[in-house]
């Protein structure tokens, strides 16, 4: 009985405590940032952004890929109207 117990119950200790399992000891936190010496501009506000509060840049990251997202279906929408396909009035070939 013990024999299955014992692996599993040392499984979920490994899985719940994976600083003492696996770090061995006191060990000090892991910091991760990105390099900004050599950006500027817009480049070195986003590493900012990011070295300061990873959740402000999630937020801002998740609010902003919708947004290029549709700016972008929007200007390849023009740029198709332009060269004449118009996807608006598109029949199907589909019988």
């Amino acid at each position: 009985m013990f024999g299955k117990i014992l692996p599993s119950l040392a499984g979920a200790a490994a899985l719940l405590f994976p600083a003492r399992a696996l770090a061995g000891g006191d060990v000090a936190p892991l910091v991760i940032v990105a390099d900004t010496r050599h950006l500027t501009g817009l480049m070195a506000w986003w590493g900012n952004l990011y070295n300061e509060g990873h959740l402000t840049f999630t937020i801002v990251t998740i609010i902003l890929i919708p947004l290029i997202g549709i700016l972008f279906g929007i200007v390849a929408d023009l740029a198709m109207r332009l060269i004449g396909i118009d996807l608006s009035s598109r029949d199907l070939a589909e019988h």
